[in-house]
C-alpha cells in the first residue's frame, strides 16, 4: 500500500474519510498486530435517512460534537476491510448495557451526581450564566454556548432514545501477518 494517498477534489464520499484514517493505522501497525477503537455511528437498523427528524438529530449531534458526517456501522466495517484489516470483533456495546448511554444527559432523570444536567440544574446554570454576564464576570457569548450545549445534549438523548445513534460502536481489527 502506498504511504501517500491522493484523491482529487470532490471525488470521495465519507467512506473514504474513514478509509484514510484506517489506512494510516494500517501503514504504521506491524503485521499481525491489533488495534481497537470506539466509533460514533448511525445504527442502520433504526436510522431512516428519509426521516427529517432523524436527519435533524444526526445533524445536531454532528455539529455539537465537531463530527464529520457520522457513518453507519456498515460503512465503518467496510472502511476497515478496504484498508486491509481483518475485523476480529465488533459490537455496539451500548445495546446490551443495563443503563442507556445517554442517561447522564437525560433531563428527566434526577440524582445528585447528574444534578447539573436535570431540567432544574440546567435552569439554575442558565440563570447563573446570565447573572454572571450581566454583572460583567462572564462574557456575553457564554449564554449562547450554554444554550448550544443544551441543544446538543437534547439531540444526543433523542438519538439514543430513538436508537438511531451510538457513541459506543467498538471493534477490534488486525493487520494480517505478512
Amino acid at each position: 500500500m502506498s504511504k501517500r494517498l491522493l484523491f482529487f477534489k470532490n471525488t470521495t464520499s465519507n467512506i473514504y474519510f474513514i478509509f484514510l484514517i484506517a489506512a494510516r493505522k494500517f501503514i504504521v501497525l506491524k503485521p499481525g498486530q491489533c488495534f481497537a477503537a470506539y466509533e460514533w455511528c448511525i445504527t442502520t437498523n433504526c436510522f431512516d435517512p428519509m426521516n427529517r427528524e432523524h436527519q435533524r438529530i444526526k445533524g445536531e449531534v454532528e455539529l455539537g460534537n465537531g463530527l464529520p458526517d457520522i457513518r453507519s456501522v456498515g460503512q465503518c466495517l467496510e472502511a476497515l476491510k478496504l484498508a486491509g484489516f481483518e475485523v476480529l470483533w465488533e459490537k455496539d456495546v451500548a445495546a446490551d448495557s443495563p443503563l442507556p448511554w445517554y442517561l447522564p444527559l437525560d433531563t428527566t432523570q434526577f440524582s445528585v451526581s447528574n444534578f447539573p444536567t436535570t431540567a432544574f440544574g440546567r435552569f439554575i446554570t442558565r440563570n447563573m450564566v446570565k447573572a454572571l454576564a450581566f454583572v460583567g464576570l462572564a462574557p456575553e457569548g457564554n449564554q449562547r454556548v450554554q444554550a448550544f450545549l443544551e441543544k446538543v445534549a437534547e439531540a444526543l438523548v433523542e438519538g439514543g432514545r430513538e436508537g438511531i445513534f451510538t457513541p459506543m460502536y467498538f471493534f477490534v481489527a488486525r493487520k494480517p501477518p505478512s
